[in-house]
């Protein structure tokens, strides 16, 4: 079951946030035709490719697949763009996946892949950077949206991003790898930067916007990390990470 999840949860993450762009999100939330189906279409393609087999379970598990994720963003395009709509909705899609991969335990097994053992290690690896990566930088986004219009960023366009990309890739690097006290080397090495501009500029709401900003995109890495590691602890290894302790 467990690779049946990962291969499940691999496409949802990669339709979700690496093959859906700014534009085709909007258009979903307005709900045209067109933006959801090309969307499904991806996941469906993205979901068979994982679980390569032509059988009739595979069959039911996409149908299953393509009505859970379309009912479950026709409801989030209802609510507005906040972040408790965001983790409602990526909680729906994440249930809807371990569902159905527990209603069909054996679809891994009977896939042209599964002689792969580290495939699923690696799907599973896929997913968790996706999702502690990519998809943070939309929470953390529309955890900040409320206090943009008092502290408005400045700098390098999009470079706020950026950093935040950057952070969560090294946090989860160094989880991985099992060096989690490196964190606290990257949050002197930030803390340090924003105390010279405190200093300079003085304490005002866009240092405290920075520090909030901060700090969530640090606890949703960390999160993340730690939920790819428990993931991965339960699949075959995948020959390059160390071993858990």
């Amino acid at each position: 079951m467990i690779e049946t999840f990962a291969a499940l949860l691999c496409a949802h993450a990669l339709t979700d946030f690496a093959f859906q762009s700014d534009a085709m999100a909007g258009r979903k939330a307005k709900r045209d035709v067109a933006a959801l189906a090309l969307h499904l279409v991806i996941l469906m393609a993205l979901s068979a490719l994982a679980l390569a087999q032509v059988s009739n379970g595979l069959f039911l598990a996409l149908a299953l697949v393509l009505a859970s994720h379309l009912l479950i963003d026709l409801a989030k395009s209802l609510a507005p763009p906040t972040l408790s709509a965001f983790l409602a909705d990526q909680g729906a899609h994440l249930a809807a996946t371990a569902l159905i991969a527990a209603g069909f335990p054996g679809l891994w097994a009977g896939s042209v892949w599964a002689g792969q053992s580290w495939l699923p290690a690696l799907l599973a690896l896929v997913a968790g950077a996706v999702l502690t990566i990519r998809a943070g930088g939309f929470a953390v986004g529309l955890l900040m949206a409320r206090y943009e219009a008092s502290a408005p960023p400045e700098g390098l366009p999009q470079g706020g991003r950026m950093i935040g990309l950057l952070e969560r890739g090294v946090i989860l690097l160094l989880v991985l790898a099992g060096q989690p006290s490196g964190i606290g080397f990257l949050i002197a090495a930030k803390s340090i930067l924003r105390f010279e501009a405190v200093s300079k500029d003085g304490a005002n709401p866009k240092s405290e916007y920075v520090i909030i900003g901060t700090l969530a995109s640090f606890g949703w890495a960390l999160a993340g990390s730690y939920a790819t590691l428990a993931l991965l602890a339960h699949l075959p290894p995948l020959g390059i990470l160390p071993p858990a302790n």
